[in-house]
């Protein structure tokens, strides 16, 4: 019998390597991890929901059990619909704890059959965000210590490359 899946999501825009190293990290613990990629229309993003999706299948192309895909609404709708019964999430301070926990009992009042587990980030991704690193982006500054190459390369093909 394999074992249950798990689903990491975000919106991913863009993909660091804080995202890489949960995705990796629950890949390791997981038979299969998803990687949900949120699409919001009420929400603005920098990169597309293709570009976004397109960057973490290159950045995970090696890891044999984590599939990418997008999806829309509630995130325990998506589990469900896929047969997923574990939400990977990661924790870098107290206040994404506040903010985590706040979404973990909603979405286990909604789905209790579906767990979620905390995951936290190796030391050098304690800070790392993608608003922090768009900020840096718009502003000029260097991200390559932040994100994959893919990324840094989206970024600068983006409409808010620094000219």
């Amino acid at each position: 019998m394999a074992g249950p899946i798990a689903v990491y999501a975000g919106s991913f825009d863009p993909v660091t390597y804080g995202h890489l190293d949960i995705v990796r990290r629950g890949a390791g613990i997981f038979d299969q991890v998803v990687v949900g990629v949120g699409d919001n229309p009420a929400k603005h993003y920098l990169l597309d929901k293709d570009q976004r999706v397109g960057l973490m299948r290159a950045v995970t192309v090696n890891l044999a059990n984590v599939e990418v895909r997008c999806f829309h609404g509630l995130l325990v709708d998506f589990c469900t619909s896929i047969g997923a019964r574990v939400i990977i999430r990661g924790l870098r301070a107290v206040t994404d704890f506040e903010f985590e926990f706040q979404i973990g009992l909603a979405n286990r009042d909604m789905a209790p059959d579906i767990e979620t587990v905390f995951l936290l980030p190796a030391p050098r991704n304690i800070f790392i965000s993608s608003s922090l690193v768009k900020e840096i982006f718009i502003n000029g500054g260097d991200v390559t210590p932040y994100v994959p190459t893919a990324t840094l390369e989206a970024l600068r093909q983006s409409s808010v490359a620094p000219r």
